[in-house]
């Protein structure tokens, strides 16, 4: 089993989650609340795993997420 992080947003214009799986094309997705964005972020990271050709060693590793302040 392999474990993934996700980059997940909220856009007040469509009122959804956003969730975006860096390094893995086609693993994106939205939903109304965060279990269902969680359930949806797991059903298209499968698929896009299963037609895949690359195997997940080779897959970019998640090191962190900064803030940077700007002066606007």
């Amino acid at each position: 089993m392999k474990t993934f992080s996700a980059y997940i947003e909220w856009d007040p214009e469509t009122k959804l989650y956003i969730g975006i799986v860096p390094g893995i094309t086609g693993a994106h997705t939205q939903a109304a609340t965060l279990d269902e964005l969680k359930k949806n972020l797991k059903e298209v990271l499968e698929l896009c795993l299963e037609e895949s050709e690359e195997t997940t060693k080779d897959l970019p590793h998640f090191v962190g997420l900064q803030q940077i302040e700007v002066g606007r």
